[in-house]
């Protein structure tokens, strides 16, 4: 066992139904400390009986503003294949690339469907539209990743990646450098910082019995118990230092590392 780097892990599995504003069932959170195990946190007091978007944001701005060091696992992809940022002349720059998103895919507008945008009825998604044959090289590495842009079938993280790019950018612009999105924000993360990272929980779902937990609740479940027993035993940092060449570095300090892939 190594000393904890972090104070509290957090999974989240993330829903892109509906609106930012709707309560969604499968939108759930799991929190665990060095000393406690993963326990659900459900939403504040008030009229919504399970996590929006929109209060999801703004909770995990406010206890990620602290002084306790967390990681948080987040099942939707932080960026999109470099395919893309070619195909739409854009820089390789991770925060500008989430600026001109949220201007094409406003997804996290009041009364605002991903399908809206998608569809052509808000937004400008025709100058930003993507294709399912686009894969990221942490995709290709992965067995149960798919591309962010297919929105149909088995494993598809579009509408989550559509519906959260935005609260992403909300965040940063929140806490700036002391939430660290990796590996966007640099490779290692500072010590004392919290730490936001891409995970596909279905790479740890068979390490937990979970057979009365939602779906939803599995993969916050066991994001936040791998996050904690990866801590302990010195994997996490492993994972963070994921064996590429110079080149595929660079590339993946642009389209994004699935944690562990």
């Amino acid at each position: 066992m190594t000393p904890p780097v972090f104070r509290r892990y957090l999974g989240i599995h993330y829903a892109g139904a509906e609106t930012p504003d709707s309560a969604l069932k499968s939108l759930r959170v799991c929190s665990a400390t060095p000393e406690t195990p993963p326990q659900e946190v459900l939403p504040p007091p008030g009229p919504l009986r399970y996590w929006c978007r929109r209060e999801l944001a703004h909770w995990l701005a406010g206890e990620l503003a602290g002084d306790t060091p967390t990681i948080v696992g987040i099942d939707h992809a932080l960026s999109f294949p470099l395919r893309y940022f070619e195909v739409h002349q854009l820089a390789p720059d991770w925060m500008a690339f989430l600026e001109d998103f949220h201007r094409h895919w406003p997804t996290d507008a009041p009364h605002t469907y991903v399908d809206f945008i998608l569809n052509g009825a808000r937004g400008q998604s025709a100058e930003r539209m993507g294709s399912p044959r686009w894969m990221r090289l942490t995709d290709d590495r992965c067995k149960v990743a798919r591309s962010v842009f297919q929105f149909e079938g088995q494993g598809k993280v579009a509408a989550a990646t559509h519906a959260g790019l935005p609260w992403i950018l909300f965040l940063k612009r929140a806490l700036g450098d002391r939430l660290h999105v990796w590996p966007f924000d640099g490779w290692s993360i500072p010590a004392g910082n919290s730490a936001l990272v891409e995970v596909r929980p279905a790479m740890w779902r068979d390490l937990e019995p979970m057979a009365a937990l939602t779906a939803g609740q599995k993969d916050a479940f066991v994001t936040a118990s791998w996050l904690k027993a990866a801590d302990r035993s010195g994997e996490l940092a492993d994972m963070l230092r994921p064996a590429l060449s110079p080149p595929e570095r660079l590339v993946c300090g642009v389209e994004g590392w699935i944690l562990g892939s």
